[in-house]
């Protein structure tokens, strides 16, 4: 074998782990099918501003250990994310807080806010919600789930609220104070210089191929290395030999406009079901609108997003999460099982895309990566 470790995918997962295990004295081989690294995190600079190519990423967490790691290979600046909602020209604060409600409702103390949503609770006679709907109503009532939540949803699943699962719904923060910061993180920000950057530093000194499609050269690729660590889609791993699990993408129309300003914001959610796109986002915003120098750029570069359902040759951005499609999951990890080796914990080498459980796309500091600073650890 001429690797220890075939990396596969150049995203943050598949670049700690090659970064972890090469500063370990291990040989790695890094494969993206892309002409870049970086994966769904990548950013390009276009009018000096960095575009994220493939859905706006905020880095959040509350492990220390993960923001003393992930600062070694990029400084980060201190955005906080704070979008907003824009139903039929009214615009709301998200995520919903004191000054949600205070819109909505003409409402000035917590206690107020508190009653309101119990009211409309109690209206709607919901004891255990089951579905998103009746979770959505009974974390911040009907009015709010009519105007903010209902339309966006349904945009973004495909799929009517009531067909959705609770669970979907229950992480949305809900806060009666006026803090509309969307994320509960100790750490935040935006890796300055891009995310590119950020993931090209962590993969210093480590071979990489691209342009490299791992499944249309298993064989050959499998035989490079002793162990694969493989971070695409779990479904397209067994050629779809299990069933394909339903994911849903994500459209992205990106404009420059020759005016320094087009929303005042990084995100601004589209709520109603009208509009044909979920949100558009603002790039420059997430760098204050300033160049590397710290001068006004006087230009602004904009996406749309549309979300739809994935068909092969698209980029699959996040399962549908229901029972049919979790049911499949668990097959295909179960399967997965017995071809990982031991020298990698069971759930590993197969992977699902980071990004495929962040139906915000936004990027979560998640336990994964804790888990590569300590998985080579012997």
């Amino acid at each position: 074998m001429k690797y220890d470790y075939l990396v596969v995918g150049s995203g943050l997962y598949g670049a700690v782990f090659a970064r972890e295990a090469a500063d370990r004295g291990k040989k790695v081989l890094v494969i993206d099918k892309r002409p870049n690294v970086a994966g769904n995190i990548y950013t390009e600079k276009v009018e000096g501003i960095h575009v994220h190519k493939y859905g706006a990423h905020i880095f959040h967490t509350n492990d220390t250990k993960v923001w003393k790691y992930i600062t070694r290979f990029a400084e980060f600046n201190r955005f906080t994310n704070s979008p907003v909602a824009n139903y039929r020209g009214e615009l709301y604060s998200l995520p919903f807080n004191m000054y949600t409600f205070n819109k909505m409702w003409g409402v000035v103390t917590p206690e107020e806010a508190a009653a309101k949503i119990e009211e409309q609770r109690k209206e709607a006679g919901i004891t255990e919600p089951k579905n998103l709907e009746e979770q959505a109503i009974s974390l911040v009532g009907r009015d709010i789930y009519e105007k903010l939540i209902k339309g966006y949803t349904e945009k973004q699943w495909g799929r009517d609220c009531k067909d959705l699962p609770a669970f979907i719904i229950k992480r949305l923060p809900v806060r009666l104070t006026f803090d509309n910061n969307y994320f509960n993180a100790l750490y935040q920000g935006i890796p300055i210089g891009g995310y590119t950057q950020l993931v090209e530093h962590l993969l210093e000194g480590i071979e990489v191929r691209l342009n490299t499609d791992y499944l249309e050269q298993k064989e050959a690729l499998d035989r490079l290395a002793e162990t694969v660590v493989y971070t695409g889609p779990i479904d397209a791993y067994f050629g779809y030999s299990l069933g394909a699990l339903e994911y849903r993408s994500v459209r992205f129309e990106t404009e420059v406009l020759d005016i320094p300003n087009f929303q005042g914001n990084a995100a601004v959610n589209y709520t109603d079901r009208e509009t044909p796109w979920t949100r558009i986002i603002e790039h420059k915003w997430f760098e204050f609108g300033k160049d590397e120098n710290g001068n006004d750029l006087p230009k602004t570069i904009i996406s749309c997003e549309y979300s739809s359902e994935w068909k092969p040759g698209d980029e699959p951005y996040y399962p549908v999460n229901d029972a049919k499609n979790g049911a499949l999951e668990y097959s295909c990890r179960k399967s997965s099982s017995s071809i990982i080796r031991k020298q990698l914990p069971l759930d590993i080498a197969i992977l699902p895309q980071a990004t495929a459980y962040c139906p915000f796309h936004t990027l979560f500091a998640l336990s994964f990566l804790i888990g590569c600073l300590f998985l080579l650890q012997k």
